[in-house]
C-alpha cells in the first residue's frame, strides 16, 4: 500500500516544522507502526489528565487525598514525551534548522537527508549506550538481583525504572528509524 505523492506546499509545510499529518514515506513500515502505536502514547495524556481531576475530587471535595495520582501522572505524560521524539522522526516534523538547507539543490538536499541521518543515527547510539548504563543501575543490584527503582515515596513505583527502561528502547528504535530514513533516502525514496 503505497501513499499518494505529495505537493510541494506539503513539502514546504513539512519544512517548517508544522507537518503533514502523514507519516513520511521515507519512515517506511516502522514508521507506519509507530504512527499507530502513538494513540497509545496519546491516550496517556488523557489517562494522565483524568488521574489529575480525580486527585483534585478527591482532595478537595472528599478530602481524601491519593498517593498515587502525582506519580501516575508524571510517568503517563514522561513516557508520551520520550516516544514523542520516535514519532516526530516517523512524521518527519521534527524541528530543523533550515537555513542552508533551503538554499540546495533537490540533489544536494538528498545528500543532507542521508547525512543527516546518518549522523543522527550516530547521536542516537550514544544516547542509547548511555541509556544502557542508567538501566542497567535502576534494574539490576550489584549482586545481580533484578530489583527495579523506586520513586521512594509512600506508594514508590517503580517508575524510574520504567522510564529508563523505555528511553532505551526508543533510543534504539530511533537508530533503526534514522538507518531507515538514511537509506531511502539513499535509494531516492523521498516525499
Amino acid at each position: 500500500m503505497s501513499e499518494p505523492e505529495r505537493t510541494i506546499d506539503e513539502v514546504n509545510l513539512a519544512a517548517i516544522s508544522k507537518g503533514t499529518g502523514r507519516t513520511a514515506l521515507e519512515a517506511g513500515l516502522m514508521g507506519r507502526i509507530v504512527d499507530k502505536a502513538g494513540y497509545f502514547f496519546a491516550a496517556q495524556i488523557v489517562l494522565a489528565a483524568a488521574a489529575l481531576l480525580i486527585e483534585v475530587f478527591m482532595r478537595y471535595f472528599l478530602n481524601a487525598p491519593t498517593i498515587w495520582a502525582h506519580e501516575t501522572t508524571v510517568f503517563l505524560c514522561s513516557t508520551a514525551f520520550i516516544f514523542g521524539g520516535l514519532y516526530c522522526t516517523c512524521k518527519n516534523s521534527h524541528i530543523r534548522v533550515v537555513i542552508l538547507y533551503d538554499l540546495f539543490p533537490p540533489g544536494m538536499r538528498r545528500i543532507a537527508d542521508i547525512w543527516i541521518s546518518l549522523v543522527s543515527a550516530v547521536s542516537a547510539g550514544f544516547f542509547a549506550y548511555a541509556a544502557w548504563y542508567m538501566v542497567k543501575r535502576s534494574v539490576w543490584m550489584p549482586s545481580g538481583e533484578i530489583r527495579f527503582e523506586t520513586t521512594g515515596s509512600a506508594w514508590s513505583p517503580p517508575t524510574p525504572a520504567l522510564i529508563k527502561i523505555l528511553i532505551f528502547l526508543v533510543m534504539i528504535l530511533l537508530i533503526i528509524q534514522f538507518l531507515i530514513l538514511a537509506f531511502n533516502y539513499a535509494r531516492g525514496r523521498s516525499q
